[in-house]
């Protein structure tokens, strides 16, 4: 059996095939960030997960891309977790960029790829090998244009009385803003950086005022400087996205990048179908 996983800081999606290709089972459990999850947190919702706890002595190889692994000292970190936690398993851990290529760039050809979800990311693929010019130092320093910026900037718009009172008697209702709650989920609970994104499913909700506008169209506006433009060649090759986000700001991407003459390429909101084709059917 093997087990190919595509994980964001939010949650995972897992297929099992087989070798033909076959899928045995799907399933999701939360996320796994090795960046922000202990051992013993990254094997709590392994177990947590019925199919995956149930599996794991059947499983021979691993394919594991993941938020949080761009480093070679987290790929260490979670490939022990996984050789431990499925004994008969090969583990390969990637960052998450190599699941967004594979989905979103037929075989040989030469894209700019980003990821936005909870986090972002961007890279550029050359056909053979990804190179990347910005290395994320997580979501306190970075992450622009991701879910978990756009939470931050609606609490902040929140709490500095920025937001329009109509959208602010929203946000009340919708979340616990009492700042005990927020505090908590900021700096005791696992995860800060995916509590953060699910504020962004209401900036998405009413992106179409004036208000929430301008937060995305800043936040692209920064995405675009900092990251894509870090590539010479960025009006030359199409920009590919991967992730929620990108997903669902689709119009406004589009509208922003032909602004800097550069081409929206494909917009996935998840790349884990792409990476059957990948492996299996060798595409």
């Amino acid at each position: 059996m093997k087990l190919l996983v595509d994980s964001g800081s939010t949650k995972a999606d897992w297929i099992a095939v087989n070798d033909a290709g076959k899928v045995l089972f799907t399933t999701q459990s939360l996320g796994l960030n090795p960046e922000v999850l202990t051992k013993e947190e990254i094997i709590k919702r392994l177990d947590d997960t019925f199919d995956i706890s149930n599996n794991k002595d059947k499983v021979t190889l691993l394919f594991f891309y993941g938020a949080g692994c761009g480093t070679d000292r987290m790929k260490i970190f979670l490939t022990e977790v996984f050789q431990n936690y499925f004994p008969n398993a090969k583990a390969t851990v990637h960052e998450d960029t190599y699941a967004a290529v594979y989905a979103t760039t037929p075989k040989n050809e030469k894209a700019i790829v980003c990821i936005l979800g909870t986090g972002s990311n961007c890279s550029y693929y050359d056909g053979q090998v990804l190179h990347q010019k910005v290395q994320s130092l997580g979501y306190i320093a970075m992450d622009d244009c991701s879910g978990n910026r756009f939470g931050r900037d609606l609490l902040r718009a929140y709490y500095f009385n920025k937001m329009p009172a109509d959208l602010a008697k929203e946000f009340e209702t919708t979340y616990n803003v009492e700042p005990d709650a927020i505090k908590h989920n900021l700096y005791k609970e696992p995860n800060p950086n995916a509590y953060l994104a699910t504020f962004a499913q209401f900036l998405i909700k009413h992106k179409d005022t004036e208000f929430c506008q301008k937060i995305i169209k800043d936040e692209i506006e920064v995405f675009v400087e900092n990251y894509i433009k870090q590539f010479d060649n960025y009006k030359e090759v199409p920009v590919h996205f991967i992730g929620s986000i990108a997903f669902y700001l689709k119009e406004e991407l589009e509208n922003i990048l032909n602004n800097h003459d550069i081409k929206l390429g494909n917009v996935l909101r998840r790349p884990v179908d792409g990476l059957i084709d990948f492996h299996i059917l060798n595409r």
